[in-house]
């Protein structure tokens, strides 16, 4: 038997971990420890009108490679889809507006493109830019900007994107680890609206239309876990779920883990570990064995989610088509964040159910903790109360699915890269840590995190 490896933690960071381990080194003998009965964290599908639809992430960011790049290699490429060529709006006063073009996290290339979302007095604002001193370290992402540009461009540009990623709130939002260029701007001494502009000229192709930003696969995003999982199992990993890692213990080269209940603990022994879960058990294991990256991961806030996914009846119409969906500010008097037009952005969704309209509604920030304890049929009831407020009436759903992703998704704080460097300085060696409350919250910072957090691992 090879060195013996254990990944614990069976979302998409940690199968693409021990996915990396044994395209690296064929003869370790790798294990997956994951506590819940179903694999791939944030990535699930559930029936909805007896179709299998996407209840957690659905796409991928194309410009990052780790995804696609999985994707070759299980062979899916073929199976790989991009959303349709129709653009989403932002609500602003009760109003839909169209998504600007050529923006930086919300900020445009153009003050003009953003007339009427925002009023002529807050673009006449954005227009005359505060260029500060240099900042002299991280800040808030949204407190920059609102500095720079205005309250209202942090409010209903800024907001609305941050929260499709982090569920959080800007003002309290790392933008050293958000948006970079911004940060760099700002420790520059730089123009914001210049940096806009900066990216706005780099992502134009020299010819033709620009490529897809995002990516899924026909099927579902969701199918990917198990796709993976089989791809694994076929190179000898062996995969527990149920499986939940309760204590850690020993020192570099011999690991001990504690399975199961206290009256029937199991013992597993290893000789390197990966854990790849999210920062409160991460620092519940190594408590004992790295106790000063215990103590930062344990600082770590998360923001809990719930996506509630409607089938209306009938082919796509309005008020849905020619749009893929809206973004909410939280200025605006509504409970939901987001809508998505699934039927209209997934064309492959579509042509699987054209009797079928799925529409998806996000809701969740963090610190909105009474949205969250609110009984299903109340959160549905608001999602499809806020969903006629912004479109109008709507027939009665067909059916409808409430996921709730309870601690989803990590708060990246001011000062995030600061503890990232401290948790990983403080793990011993053979012990790694990756996955999204790290180095990112999307699925392709996610891969990224776990290869990285492989790499080192098998390099000490």
């Amino acid at each position: 038997m090879g060195v013996r490896v254990a990944v614990i933690g069976g979302g998409i960071s940690g199968l693409a971990a021990a996915w990396e381990l044994v395209r690296a080194d064929p003869g370790l003998s790798v294990t997956v420890l994951e506590g819940s009965p179903l694999l791939g964290g944030r990535l699930r599908l559930a029936e909805v009108a007896g179709a299998p639809v996407d209840v957690g992430a659905e796409s991928v960011l194309v410009r990052r490679p780790e995804a696609t790049q999985l994707a070759d290699e299980l062979g899916l490429v073929d199976r790989l889809t991009h959303p349709a060529a129709v653009g989403a709006s932002i609500v602003s006063r009760g109003a839909r507006w169209p998504m600007p073009r050529g923006t930086l996290m919300g900020i445009p290339s153009d003050p003009d493109s953003v007339a009427g979302l925002l009023t002529s007095i807050e673009v006449d604002r954005l227009r005359h830019e505060v260029v500060s001193a240099p900042i002299g370290g991280d800040v808030a992402i949204g407190r920059l900007v609102e500095d720079r540009l205005g309250a209202a461009v942090t409010d209903k540009l800024v907001e609305p994107l941050l929260a499709g990623i982090y569920a959080g709130d800007s003002r309290a939002i790392s933008a050293e680890v958000a948006v970079p260029s911004l940060y760099a701007a700002g420790r520059t001494g730089a123009s914001l609206l210049e940096a806009a502009r900066d990216a706005a000229t780099q992502s134009r192709p020299d010819q033709g239309v620009p490529g897809p930003v995002f990516a899924t696969l026909v099927g579902g995003l969701g199918r990917l876990p198990g796709l993976l999982a089989t791809a694994l199992e076929s190179k000898g990993v062996q995969i527990h779920t149920r499986t939940m890692v309760r204590r850690m213990a020993g020192r570099p080269g011999q690991w001990s883990l504690v399975t199961g209940p206290s009256t029937d603990e199991v013992l597993w022994r290893f000789e390197r570990v990966l854990i790849a879960t999210p920062a409160a058990p991460a620092a519940r294991l190594l408590g004992t064995v790295a106790p000063t990256s215990a103590a930062a991961l344990a600082t770590v806030q998360y923001a809990s989610m719930a996506i509630v996914t409607f089938a209306f009846p009938g082919p796509v119409g309005d008020p849905f088509a020619g749009s893929s969906g809206f973004l909410v500010p939280p200025t605006e008097p509504l409970t939901i964040k987001a809508s998505t037009f699934s039927s209209v952005k997934w064309p492959w969704l579509a042509d699987a159910y054209p009797d079928l309209t799925f529409v998806r509604a996000s809701l969740g920030r963090h610190r909105e903790e009474a949205t969250m304890q609110r009984p299903d049929p109340a959160l549905a009831g608001l999602a499809l109360d806020d969903l006629t407020t912004v479109l109008g009436p709507l027939p009665a759903p067909l059916d409808l699915h409430v996921q709730r992703w309870g601690g989803g998704l990590p708060q990246y704080a001011v000062g995030h890269r600061g503890l990232v460097e401290r948790v990983r300085a403080g793990l011993p060696p053979t012990l790694e840590a990756g996955g999204a409350a790290y180095d990112g919250v999307g699925i392709p910072a996610c891969i990224g995190s776990a290869r990285a957090a492989v790499r080192r691992l098998l390099t000490q």
